[in-house]
């Protein structure tokens, strides 16, 4: 197939690759876009820090969690620009809508938007949203939500940048004192920080590290200092980077980012669990990120102030 100028540039933009090691990435992989990422890691040619999905759409994460603290969820709204996300009736609806997921018994967004509106049951929720467009005058999206509940222990949740980012973290505790929480809001911040995937390597689908491995496996073929050396050394270095990686995306197999010491997420709760004398037990976190996987409209202010004259 042709590959075009925007192909390459998007492939760019997501990879921090060359533009001609872009478009022969397209070129051998027949425009897939998938397989072009693929094509440029396993070469050696993207950039690590680099994210697949462009986080680029405006809006908020807000999350509500229950009195007694063993349930919550975490919303995502979309605005249209950055003023109308600060906007104080625009926070004070994505507040609204995590309260009412929260209470709700929807786990699913297409019957969460049909169901009454708390504040005003003469609505839905969908017929309250397309009341806040016509109020702000500008478009707006309940783009997703999640729940998590936690009966036997706590959930505690951190926003960061004024909403830019929303976790959840659930555990299993017979303490809701201050320290643990304190503890598992620094957990929160960790996965806020670092964005892990999974929660422990045990969680790690077999599908994840094949897929991992043969990238690994092709980068380390393509480099010339493995050139002579035997298929058993390559493998035996191929499962160390793995298990390295797979430290970086595990919650609790990461470096704790306020440690001193380099311990790992899991001895930091396990400390905290000891100094108060009680079971503690990370068992879920949720992150969202405002506009995660969303491409926001390249925009020409002027050019758009002309075509309005």
């Amino acid at each position: 197939m042709a590959i075009s100028a925007s192909m390459v540039k998007e492939l760019r933009e997501m990879t921090g690759a060359g533009m001609m090691d872009c478009k022969k990435a397209l070129t051998n992989t027949d425009g897939d876009m998938d397989k072009a990422v693929d094509y440029l890691r396993e070469n050696g040619l993207a950039k690590a820090e680099k994210k697949a999905g462009r986080i680029a759409a405006e809006g908020i994460v807000k999350t509500n969690i229950s009195a007694d603290g063993t349930k919550a969820s975490i919303v995502e709204v979309n605005s249209e620009t950055d003023f109308v996300a600060k906007n104080e009736k625009f926070q004070d609806f994505v507040g609204a809508v995590a309260a009412q997921v929260n209470a709700s018994e929807t786990v699913d967004l297409d019957t969460f938007m049909e169901e009454k509106w708390a504040a005003d049951p003469s609505k839905t929720v969908k017929e309250e949203l397309a009341s806040m467009i016509a109020t702000i005058g500008e478009n707006m999206n309940i783009r997703r939500f999640e729940k998590i509940s936690c009966d036997d222990g706590i959930v505690v949740d951190y926003i960061h940048a004024g909403g830019k980012i929303g976790v959840l973290v659930a555990a299993k505790t017979d303490n809701k004192g201050d320290e643990v929480q304190e503890c598992l809001k620094n957990v929160a911040m960790q996965v806020a920080a670092m964005n892990p995937k999974y929660l422990s390597s045990g969680d790690v689908s077999e599908e994840y590290k094949e897929k991992e491995k043969e990238v690994l496996l092709a980068q380390a073929k393509n480099d010339p200092k493995n050139e002579n050396k035997p298929d058993e050394i390559i493998e035996k270095m191929i499962l160390g980077r793995l298990n390295k990686e797979l430290k970086e995306v595990c919650l609790l197999e990461q470096i704790y980012v306020k440690a001193e010491n380099k311990e790992s997420v899991a001895k930091y709760v396990e400390a905290v669990a000891k100094s108060q004398g009680c079971s503690l037990e990370v068992t879920k976190f949720i992150r969202f990120e405002t506009g995660e996987g969303l491409e926001k409209k390249n925009e020409d202010f002027a050019a758009e102030v002309a075509a309005q004259l």
